[in-house]
Protein backbone atom coordinates (compact mmCIF):
# COMPACT_ATOMS: atom_id res chain seq x y z
CA UNK A 1 0.00 0.00 0.00
CA UNK A 2 1.12 3.30 -0.59
CA UNK A 3 0.02 6.69 0.85
CA UNK A 4 -0.55 9.60 -1.33
CA UNK A 5 0.04 13.23 0.24
CA UNK A 6 -0.37 16.31 -1.69
CA UNK A 7 1.34 19.32 -1.63
CA UNK A 8 1.48 22.49 -3.28
CA UNK A 9 4.94 24.10 -5.30
CA UNK A 10 6.31 27.00 -6.66
CA UNK A 11 3.66 28.48 -8.54
CA UNK A 12 0.71 26.12 -7.02
CA UNK A 13 1.57 23.34 -8.83
CA UNK A 14 0.02 20.25 -7.22
CA UNK A 15 2.65 17.64 -6.76
CA UNK A 16 2.17 14.07 -5.45
CA UNK A 17 4.39 12.68 -2.81
CA UNK A 18 3.99 9.22 -1.22
CA UNK A 19 4.37 6.86 1.54
CA UNK A 20 5.26 3.36 1.06
CA UNK A 21 5.13 0.98 3.36
CA UNK A 22 4.51 1.19 7.35
CA UNK A 23 5.01 4.17 9.53
CA UNK A 24 7.85 3.88 11.76
CA UNK A 25 7.10 2.26 15.02
CA UNK A 26 7.57 4.74 18.44
CA UNK A 27 10.18 4.25 20.43
CA UNK A 28 8.37 3.74 23.88
CA UNK A 29 11.32 5.20 25.65
CA UNK A 30 10.77 8.14 23.88
CA UNK A 31 8.49 9.57 26.95
CA UNK A 32 9.04 13.07 25.20
CA UNK A 33 6.66 12.61 22.38
CA UNK A 34 4.10 13.13 23.74
CA UNK A 35 4.14 16.37 25.11
CA UNK A 36 5.20 17.62 21.39
CA UNK A 37 2.90 19.65 18.78
CA UNK A 38 3.95 18.79 15.23
CA UNK A 39 5.70 21.65 13.84
CA UNK A 40 3.14 23.51 11.34
CA UNK A 41 4.25 24.79 8.04
CA UNK A 42 4.61 28.21 6.32
CA UNK A 43 3.76 27.00 3.11
CA UNK A 44 0.48 25.50 3.97
CA UNK A 45 -0.75 21.94 4.78
CA UNK A 46 -0.74 18.81 3.08
CA UNK A 47 -3.35 16.83 2.12
CA UNK A 48 -3.38 13.05 2.38
CA UNK A 49 -4.92 10.57 0.66
CA UNK A 50 -4.99 6.85 -0.01
CA UNK A 51 -3.83 5.27 -3.43
CA UNK A 52 -1.40 3.52 -5.93
CA UNK A 53 1.82 5.99 -7.45
CA UNK A 54 0.66 4.20 -10.81
CA UNK A 55 -3.07 4.86 -10.49
CA UNK A 56 -5.86 7.27 -8.91
CA UNK A 57 -5.96 8.47 -5.11
CA UNK A 58 -8.26 6.37 -3.20
CA UNK A 59 -10.15 6.81 -0.28
CA UNK A 60 -9.47 3.38 1.51
CA UNK A 61 -6.38 2.14 3.71
CA UNK A 62 -4.51 5.63 4.22
CA UNK A 63 -6.66 8.38 4.41
CA UNK A 64 -7.35 9.99 7.30
CA UNK A 65 -4.40 7.98 9.04
CA UNK A 66 -1.71 10.91 9.51
CA UNK A 67 1.67 10.50 8.97
CA UNK A 68 4.03 10.15 12.12
CA UNK A 69 4.75 12.99 14.08
CA UNK A 70 7.85 14.73 12.31
CA UNK A 71 9.74 15.33 15.88
CA UNK A 72 9.50 11.32 16.38
CA UNK A 73 11.46 10.24 13.65
CA UNK A 74 13.99 11.29 11.22
CA UNK A 75 12.74 12.42 7.93
CA UNK A 76 14.33 11.52 4.51
CA UNK A 77 13.59 12.98 1.08
CA UNK A 78 13.56 11.10 -1.75
CA UNK A 79 14.13 12.90 -5.11
CA UNK A 80 13.82 10.93 -8.74
CA UNK A 81 15.96 11.89 -11.69
CA UNK A 82 14.53 13.07 -15.21
CA UNK A 83 11.54 10.55 -16.61
CA UNK A 84 11.52 8.77 -13.33
CA UNK A 85 8.95 8.97 -10.31
CA UNK A 86 8.38 8.03 -6.71
CA UNK A 87 7.45 5.04 -7.24
CA UNK A 88 10.71 3.94 -8.35
CA UNK A 89 12.33 4.40 -4.51
CA UNK A 90 9.15 2.54 -3.08
CA UNK A 91 12.05 -0.24 -2.31
CA UNK A 92 14.47 1.83 -0.85
CA UNK A 93 11.55 3.76 0.79
CA UNK A 94 9.75 0.61 2.26
CA UNK A 95 13.12 -0.36 4.61
CA UNK A 96 14.09 3.31 5.09
CA UNK A 97 10.20 3.58 6.78
CA UNK A 98 11.33 0.70 9.18
CA UNK A 99 13.21 3.47 11.40
CA UNK A 100 12.49 7.08 9.67
CA UNK A 101 9.93 8.94 7.72
CA UNK A 102 10.68 7.90 3.64
CA UNK A 103 8.70 10.11 2.07
CA UNK A 104 9.34 10.17 -2.23
CA UNK A 105 7.97 13.46 -4.42
CA UNK A 106 6.63 12.93 -7.87
CA UNK A 107 8.32 16.07 -9.15
CA UNK A 108 6.76 18.39 -11.26
CA UNK A 109 5.97 17.21 -14.30
CA UNK A 110 6.58 13.49 -13.27
CA UNK A 111 4.03 10.79 -12.21
CA UNK A 112 1.09 11.99 -10.80
CA UNK A 113 2.15 15.74 -10.11
CA UNK A 114 0.78 18.44 -12.59
CA UNK A 115 2.09 19.04 -15.58
CA UNK A 116 0.63 22.50 -16.37
CA UNK A 117 1.95 23.16 -20.21
CA UNK A 118 2.89 26.89 -18.89
CA UNK A 119 4.40 25.90 -15.45
CA UNK A 120 8.40 26.97 -14.84
CA UNK A 121 10.45 23.70 -15.52
CA UNK A 122 13.65 25.46 -14.35
CA UNK A 123 16.05 24.68 -11.96
CA UNK A 124 14.45 27.36 -9.12
CA UNK A 125 10.79 25.46 -9.51
CA UNK A 126 12.50 22.18 -8.55
CA UNK A 127 14.41 23.55 -6.08
CA UNK A 128 11.36 25.33 -4.48
CA UNK A 129 8.97 22.31 -4.96
CA UNK A 130 11.52 20.06 -2.60
CA UNK A 131 11.53 22.94 -0.55
CA UNK A 132 8.16 23.24 0.07
CA UNK A 133 7.70 19.35 0.42
CA UNK A 134 10.13 19.23 3.11
CA UNK A 135 8.13 22.68 4.71
CA UNK A 136 4.60 21.13 4.69
CA UNK A 137 5.33 17.58 5.72
CA UNK A 138 7.19 18.73 8.78
CA UNK A 139 9.99 16.49 7.43
CA UNK A 140 12.92 19.00 8.00
CA UNK A 141 15.86 18.73 8.88
CA UNK A 142 15.81 16.05 6.55
CA UNK A 143 18.09 14.00 4.61
CA UNK A 144 17.64 14.74 1.30
CA UNK A 145 18.31 10.97 -1.17
CA UNK A 146 18.51 12.26 -5.27
CA UNK A 147 19.66 10.36 -8.17
CA UNK A 148 20.74 12.16 -11.23
CA UNK A 149 18.57 15.72 -11.53
CA UNK A 150 17.00 14.81 -8.68
CA UNK A 151 20.41 14.80 -6.81
CA UNK A 152 21.17 18.13 -8.26
CA UNK A 153 17.80 19.53 -6.64
CA UNK A 154 18.89 17.81 -3.46
CA UNK A 155 22.40 19.62 -3.31
CA UNK A 156 21.16 23.21 -4.30
CA UNK A 157 18.35 23.15 -1.96
CA UNK A 158 21.47 21.88 0.56
CA UNK A 159 22.97 24.76 -0.46
CA UNK A 160 19.96 27.35 0.03
CA UNK A 161 18.69 25.79 2.79
CA UNK A 162 20.66 24.06 5.55
CA UNK A 163 19.07 24.32 8.38
CA UNK A 164 16.32 22.26 6.65
CA UNK A 165 18.85 19.75 5.71
CA UNK A 166 20.93 17.39 7.78
CA UNK A 167 22.57 14.88 5.48
CA UNK A 168 22.62 14.37 1.46
CA UNK A 169 23.03 11.40 -0.77
CA UNK A 170 24.07 12.31 -4.54
CA UNK A 171 22.98 9.33 -6.39
CA UNK A 172 25.19 9.12 -10.18
CA UNK A 173 25.30 13.00 -10.94
CA UNK A 174 27.26 15.14 -12.69
CA UNK A 175 28.77 18.37 -11.67
CA UNK A 176 30.34 19.31 -14.81
CA UNK A 177 28.15 21.12 -17.70
CA UNK A 178 27.17 18.27 -20.24
CA UNK A 179 26.62 20.88 -23.54
CA UNK A 180 24.67 21.79 -25.90
CA UNK A 181 26.05 18.48 -27.82
CA UNK A 182 24.21 16.39 -24.95
CA UNK A 183 20.95 18.04 -25.33
CA UNK A 184 21.15 17.29 -29.11
CA UNK A 185 21.45 14.14 -28.52
CA UNK A 186 18.74 13.80 -25.64
CA UNK A 187 16.32 15.19 -28.55
CA UNK A 188 17.48 12.79 -31.24
CA UNK A 189 16.80 9.97 -28.59
CA UNK A 190 13.35 11.15 -27.72
CA UNK A 191 12.23 11.20 -31.72
CA UNK A 192 13.54 7.25 -31.83
CA UNK A 193 10.96 6.48 -29.54
CA UNK A 194 8.97 3.92 -31.48
CA UNK A 195 5.84 5.27 -29.42
CA UNK A 196 2.91 4.69 -28.73
CA UNK A 197 4.14 0.65 -27.64
CA UNK A 198 1.54 -1.67 -28.42
CA UNK A 199 2.34 -3.54 -24.93
CA UNK A 200 4.05 -3.27 -22.24
CA UNK A 201 6.11 -6.07 -23.52
CA UNK A 202 7.16 -4.03 -25.95
CA UNK A 203 8.41 -1.11 -23.62
CA UNK A 204 10.61 -3.32 -21.76
CA UNK A 205 12.00 -4.83 -24.33
CA UNK A 206 13.32 -1.77 -26.65
CA UNK A 207 14.34 0.05 -23.58
CA UNK A 208 15.67 -2.86 -22.22
CA UNK A 209 17.50 -4.32 -25.36
CA UNK A 210 16.65 -2.26 -28.83
CA UNK A 211 17.26 1.23 -27.39
CA UNK A 212 21.12 2.41 -29.27
CA UNK A 213 21.71 3.55 -26.29
CA UNK A 214 21.87 0.05 -24.31
CA UNK A 215 25.52 -1.77 -24.74
CA UNK A 216 24.19 -5.21 -23.17
CA UNK A 217 20.78 -6.24 -22.40
CA UNK A 218 19.53 -4.71 -18.96
CA UNK A 219 15.91 -6.10 -17.90
CA UNK A 220 15.94 -3.79 -15.46
CA UNK A 221 16.41 -0.51 -17.49
CA UNK A 222 13.06 -2.06 -19.19
CA UNK A 223 11.73 -2.27 -15.75
CA UNK A 224 12.38 1.30 -15.21
CA UNK A 225 10.75 2.20 -18.51
CA UNK A 226 7.32 0.74 -18.12
CA UNK A 227 7.15 1.72 -14.94
CA UNK A 228 6.77 5.52 -16.28
CA UNK A 229 4.30 3.97 -18.77
CA UNK A 230 0.45 4.53 -19.33
CA UNK A 231 -2.02 3.07 -21.81
CA UNK A 232 -3.82 5.51 -23.90
CA UNK A 233 -5.97 4.71 -26.70
CA UNK A 234 -3.34 4.10 -29.27
CA UNK A 235 -0.88 2.19 -26.94
CA UNK A 236 1.09 2.96 -24.10
CA UNK A 237 3.19 6.33 -23.74
CA UNK A 238 5.02 8.09 -21.16
CA UNK A 239 3.47 9.58 -18.57
CA UNK A 240 5.39 12.62 -19.04
CA UNK A 241 5.57 15.32 -21.94
CA UNK A 242 9.47 15.23 -23.49
CA UNK A 243 9.07 18.51 -24.52
CA UNK A 244 8.76 19.10 -20.73
CA UNK A 245 11.53 17.31 -19.96
CA UNK A 246 13.95 18.55 -22.17
CA UNK A 247 13.08 22.23 -20.86
CA UNK A 248 13.70 20.74 -17.59
CA UNK A 249 17.09 19.48 -18.50
CA UNK A 250 18.38 22.50 -20.64
CA UNK A 251 18.28 24.12 -17.21
CA UNK A 252 21.20 22.66 -15.86
CA UNK A 253 23.20 20.83 -18.82
CA UNK A 254 25.13 24.26 -20.20
CA UNK A 255 25.78 25.22 -16.54
CA UNK A 256 28.49 23.45 -14.09
CA UNK A 257 27.86 23.03 -10.48
CA UNK A 258 30.91 23.10 -8.39
CA UNK A 259 30.15 26.02 -6.57
CA UNK A 260 26.84 24.91 -5.26
CA UNK A 261 28.69 21.47 -3.81
CA UNK A 262 31.01 23.77 -2.31
CA UNK A 263 28.41 25.43 -0.05
CA UNK A 264 26.58 22.26 0.94
CA UNK A 265 27.96 22.01 4.86
CA UNK A 266 25.69 18.80 5.80
CA UNK A 267 27.74 15.08 5.36
CA UNK A 268 27.23 14.00 2.02
CA UNK A 269 27.78 10.97 0.19
CA UNK A 270 28.73 10.45 -2.98
CA UNK A 271 27.56 7.49 -4.81
CA UNK A 272 28.40 6.29 -8.38
CA UNK A 273 27.81 2.73 -10.43
CA UNK A 274 30.33 1.33 -11.92
CA UNK A 275 28.83 1.65 -15.46
CA UNK A 276 26.87 4.81 -14.30
CA UNK A 277 27.57 8.11 -16.21
CA UNK A 278 29.20 9.65 -13.34
CA UNK A 279 32.88 8.67 -13.75
CA UNK A 280 35.17 7.52 -10.45
CA UNK A 281 37.69 10.37 -10.76
CA UNK A 282 34.80 13.05 -11.09
CA UNK A 283 33.33 11.28 -8.34
CA UNK A 284 36.09 11.52 -6.17
CA UNK A 285 36.81 15.60 -6.74
CA UNK A 286 33.15 16.14 -6.39
CA UNK A 287 33.95 14.59 -2.30
CA UNK A 288 37.30 16.19 -2.51
CA UNK A 289 35.32 20.20 -3.24
CA UNK A 290 32.29 19.25 -0.77
CA UNK A 291 33.36 19.98 2.95
CA UNK A 292 31.64 17.27 4.51
CA UNK A 293 32.12 14.70 1.54
CA UNK A 294 32.59 10.52 1.51
CA UNK A 295 32.27 8.37 -1.59
CA UNK A 296 30.54 5.04 -2.41
CA UNK A 297 30.48 2.93 -5.72
CA UNK A 298 28.18 -0.11 -6.12
CA UNK A 299 29.24 -3.05 -8.62
CA UNK A 300 27.28 -4.05 -11.44
CA UNK A 301 25.29 -0.99 -11.52
CA UNK A 302 24.79 1.84 -14.15
CA UNK A 303 22.88 4.79 -13.83
CA UNK A 304 19.81 3.38 -12.85
CA UNK A 305 22.16 2.48 -9.30
CA UNK A 306 19.28 1.94 -6.72
CA UNK A 307 17.16 -0.11 -9.11
CA UNK A 308 19.73 -1.88 -10.85
CA UNK A 309 21.20 -3.27 -7.45
CA UNK A 310 18.74 -2.37 -4.80
CA UNK A 311 20.56 -4.81 -1.85
CA UNK A 312 24.23 -3.14 -3.46
CA UNK A 313 22.96 0.21 -3.32
CA UNK A 314 21.45 -0.71 0.58
CA UNK A 315 24.79 -1.85 1.63
CA UNK A 316 26.33 1.64 -0.09
CA UNK A 317 24.13 3.61 1.25
CA UNK A 318 23.01 2.31 4.99
CA UNK A 319 25.63 3.12 6.80
CA UNK A 320 26.24 6.62 5.69
CA UNK A 321 22.47 6.98 6.68
CA UNK A 322 22.92 5.43 9.94
CA UNK A 323 25.69 8.13 10.72
CA UNK A 324 24.04 10.55 9.80
CA UNK A 325 21.14 10.13 11.96
CA UNK A 326 22.75 8.79 14.53
CA UNK A 327 24.50 12.33 15.03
Amino acid sequence: MARRIDVTGAGGVRLAAWEFGDPPKKDPADDRSEAMIPAQSARGTAGETGGEPGGEPSGENGAGTGPPSPERTTGVLLLHGLMGRASHWASTARWLSERHRAVALDQRGHGQSEKPPKAAFTREAYVEDAEAALEQLGLGPAVLVGHAMGALTAWQLAAKRPDLVSGLIICDMRASALGAASQREWADWFESWPAPFATLADVRKWFGEDDPWVERPNPARGEFYAEVMQESPDGWRPVFEPEQMLKSRETWVYDAHWEELTQVRCPTLVVRGLDGELGRAEAQEMVRVLPRGEYAEVAHAGHLVHYDQPEGWRTAIEPFLDGVLAR
